[in-house]
């Protein structure tokens, strides 16, 4: 009985498939469709879960062949990160798109990027300390002791890292190790060998005019071959994020969420707030917060559902240069420095609410002038080397709870609703990733307005 009810499931599932294909057969924009894939993987996963309940055999067996088509987009998009980063970075150097600017250029983007995370700790903090959220509270259960067992191993490998040791980790040993996403760090380490890459480049050029004009033409068709990867990926954004959402509302602890609730609603109050910081940014720069908001929201979403700043990298870049009007070259720099520098939401807001959480315990007073600053300033610096992928929060907040000194314990007990904040923090930084990729292309005067105020949103 239980195999034919999943087989119902199932079927049920590619029928909505069907209604989404049948959408772009007729050419409904592009966020219409993300957005109605949204809908319908909620009020499905929903429906799931209240049929049949979290642990059943039909909703583990349902999600389990879901998968197929959520995990394995999101894998299709994590496969054409490493070249894409790889290709697009050496490609700007070859259509001499940042030889005149590129120490700026790296320098307005890290700033950006720990610029607002700093100001993310800053609000994570009065959030905290807003709704009166303290850690003893928290209760430990199974899964929480069983979540504690695996950081104590993970708190290990993070103790007594130094900030120099963690710039270290940034610079590659094994370019090859690197472009297979062998570390944390791999993104930014292919970002750098690949503008050692175009700087060498440079230099041949100088001298063998013929040999790097051949090289230019070899990065060039790769480059496109790429993009073409891309979009064909992309194309298939509306039926990744209905199977990701179908699992995040068939599969979530509701009961959990309504316990802990106020530490959700505290968090999403704090990336709210952050994200709005960063439409001021936008409007400081005298760019339409709408206007942004209305072709970022496709990114956001698949970031939102799919709990990965390097899943979404592609779409990230690709909004940038193709919606926003940033240059090539500066969307690759900030979507790739994005994912392991300067995180809004994982390394800035998360890692701070829990410090100011856990506070108490460890005798100190969390609204002292002192501790806030102290704990803005080693959020930021502890953002460095942040992996994109799901988990990067626990890394962030581990680091930033050993520096500090404060208890470890903390990270565990929020297990139950990790999965539904942390769509909201993944949201966050690829917002801040964006962000930080349109004001640099603006100071850098290197921003076609045209496309940004185009109405139109390019379809993938």
């Amino acid at each position: 009985m239980d195999s034919i009810l999943i087989i119902v499931n199932i079927a049920i599932f590619l029928l909505l498939i069907a209604g989404l294909f049948l959408m772009q057969k007729k050419h409904v924009s592009f966020s219409k469709r993300v957005f109605t894939a949204l809908g319908l993987g909620i009020v499905f996963g929903y429906l799931i879960h209240l049929i049949y309940g979290i642990d059943s055999e039909i909703t583990v067996g349902t999600i389990d062949w879901l998968s197929i088509v959520g995990s394995g987009y999101v894998k299709l998009l994590q496969m054409v990160v490493m070249p894409l980063v790889f290709i697009s970075i050496v490609g700007a150097f070859t259509k001499l798109k940042l030889t005149k600017n590129i120490g700026k250029i790296s320098f307005l983007v890290i700033g950006i990027l720990l610029g607002t995370t700093a100001i993310s700790a800053a609000i994570g903090i009065g959030s905290t300390l807003g709704f009166g959220l303290d850690g003893i509270q928290l209760t430990e259960g199974e899964a929480e002791a069983s979540r504690n067992a695996e950081l104590a191993e993970r708190a290990t490998t993070v103790e007594g890292i130094t900030v120099p040791q963690q710039i270290l980790q940034m610079i590659p040993s094994n370019p090859f190790a690197d472009l297979t996403g062998a570390r944390p760090t791999s993104t930014i380490a292919v970002v750098i060998f690949a503008a050692f890459i175009g700087v060498a480049y440079l230099g041949v050029k100088r001298k063998d005019p013929e040999n790097a004009d051949l090289f230019a033409k070899i990065i060039n068709s790769l480059y496109a071959i790429i993009m073409r990867v891309v979009t064909l990926v992309l194309r298939l954004t509306p039926y990744g994020i209905l199977a990701l959402i179908t699992k995040v509302a068939a599969t979530s602890n509701y009961e959990a969420i309504v316990s802990l609730g106020k530490f959700v609603i505290a968090s999403y109050v704090a990336l709210i707030a952050m994200f709005i910081v960063h439409l001021l940014l936008i409007t400081f720069a005298k760019l339409s917060p709408a206007q942004y908001v209305k072709k970022a929201l496709p990114t956001l979403t698949f970031a939102f559902t799919s709990r990965s700043s390097a899943g979404t990298l592609p779409m990230t870049i690709k909004t940038q240069s193709k919606d926003f009007g940033v240059s090539e070259g500066i969307a690759n720099f900030a979507g790739s420095f994005g994912l392991s520098i300067g995180q809004n939401g994982c390394a800035g807001i998360y890692p701070a609410m829990l410090a100011v959480m856990v506070a108490p315990s460890a005798g100190i007073d969390p609204t002292s002038i002192s501790f806030i600053l102290t704990l803005i300033v080693v959020v930021m610096i502890s953002s460095f080397g942040v992996a994109g992928v799901g988990g990067g929060a626990t890394f962030a907040s581990l680091i930033v709870l050993s520096v500090m000194d404060l208890p470890l314990a903390i990270v565990g007990l929020l297990i139950s609703v990790e999965p539904l904040i942390d769509m909201g923090r993944t949201a966050l930084n690829v917002s801040g990733a964006m962000t930080s990729g349109v004001l640099t292309s603006k100071v850098t005067g290197e921003f076609d307005k045209k496309v940004y105020d185009k109405p139109e949103v390019v379809e993938a």
